[in-house]
């Protein structure tokens, strides 16, 4: 059964652990691969990136398949919720042999951040290995078949998006190969998500399926978008985070053209993207399950199904979102200010 996410992708287990109240406005998301991991890369480019073991992702490095990946709010603070990750996985013997003993093991967690820091009202309340170790629980506690929740919740609880409020969205497709690709994004963009003219989302915009709304909803959603802005503490620092995978055996160097690919689809959603103070990161799975040979051509249909559902996630975190309003700022949810999810 297929629920249109990452976890379309057989072995992938999603879970987020959700900061709120009392200062808090951040969490933490954890994408868990399969027993023996998936391979792995990444592209970065924000020119602001907060990032952890992504040198390891190289093509040309020693790595080959990772077991987890983490997604954070904190800023650089949050990286340390990787390693709430690295104590869970080194607990069930899952890492890059290092010994004769089984259990002598490293965790390659590849991770990245986005900046929250402060919309919750407390700048030190940020995501640590304990939220880590809670994300990484609550993926492994999920069954097959179930949906990811998305909006304000895991990485994307203090996620803004251009002033509205962002947060997770997945997306996922099975190609005529038989081939499944699917992917999970973070919206935390300075970027715009929707035309100043018009009111309808850019990625609806470039996928030709958009209902404009009506003058006067977009007229009073730019009045109540000023008010947000004017009203806000905390800098707006543009981040998005993507994890693109697929159930296709991919090279480590096949898999890093998809995590580029991917970074179309954020291209095609949130305008202006990969600046100097952008984090822009994407992360690629392929758990191997299906081969490409008999498919002369499906690199290409992977390639292009991960920029498309990055997209198409983009889209979902922005309509899932829940408006917010404490002691850090306003941001109103795109659903409140034009209707609908």
């Amino acid at each position: 059964m297929t629920v249109d996410a990452l976890t379309d992708v057989a072995g992938l287990r999603v879970g987020h652990a959700t900061r709120r109240g009392d200062g808090w406005l951040t969490g933490t998301t954890v994408v868990l691969a399969p027993e023996g991991g998936a391979v792995a890369a990444v592209d970065v480019r924000g020119g602001g990136p907060g990032t952890k073991e992504t040198d390891a992702l190289d093509p040309r490095n020693l790595v080959r398949r990772v077991d987890a990946v983490v997604l954070s709010g904190g800023s650089a603070y949050g990286l340390d919720s990787a390693s709430g990750v690295m104590a869970w996985l080194e607990e069930r013997g899952r890492g890059v042999p290092v010994g004769a003993d089984p259990a002598h093991v490293v965790p390659v967690v590849p991770a990245a951040c986005l900046f929250d820091l402060g919309r919750g009202g407390d700048f030190r309340a940020r995501p640590d290995a304990t939220t880590g170790r809670e994300a990484v629980e609550a993926a492994a506690a999920t069954t097959p078949g179930t949906r990811v929740p998305e909006g304000s919740v895991g990485a994307g609880t203090g996620a803004v998006a251009g002033g509205l409020k962002g947060g997770v969205g997945t997306a996922g497709a099975v190609l005529d190969s038989g081939i499944t690709v699917g992917a999970l994004v973070v919206v935390n963009a300075a970027g715009a998500v929707l035309d100043p003219e018009t009111g309808a989302l850019y990625g609806e915009l470039s996928g030709g399926r958009v209902t404009y709304p009506p003058d006067h909803v977009h007229q009073a959603a730019r009045r109540r978008l000023a008010e947000s802005t004017a009203r806000n503490a905390a800098p707006q620092l543009n981040t998005t985070l993507a994890v693109v995978a697929t159930d296709a055996a991919l090279s480590k160097a096949q898999a890093q053209k998809l995590a580029g690919t991917a970074h179309d689809g954020i291209a095609r959603a949130v305008r202006p993207v990969h600046l100097l103070h952008d984090g822009d990161t994407v992360f690629a799975l392929a758990t191997g399950a299906r081969p490409l040979d008999a498919h002369p051509l499906a690199l290409n249909e992977i390639l292009a199904a991960g920029a498309d559902l990055v997209t198409r996630a983009i889209v979902r975190a922005v309509r899932a979102a829940e408006s917010v309003e404490g002691p850090g700022g306003l941001w109103p949810s795109y659903g409140d200010l034009y209707g609908g999810k």
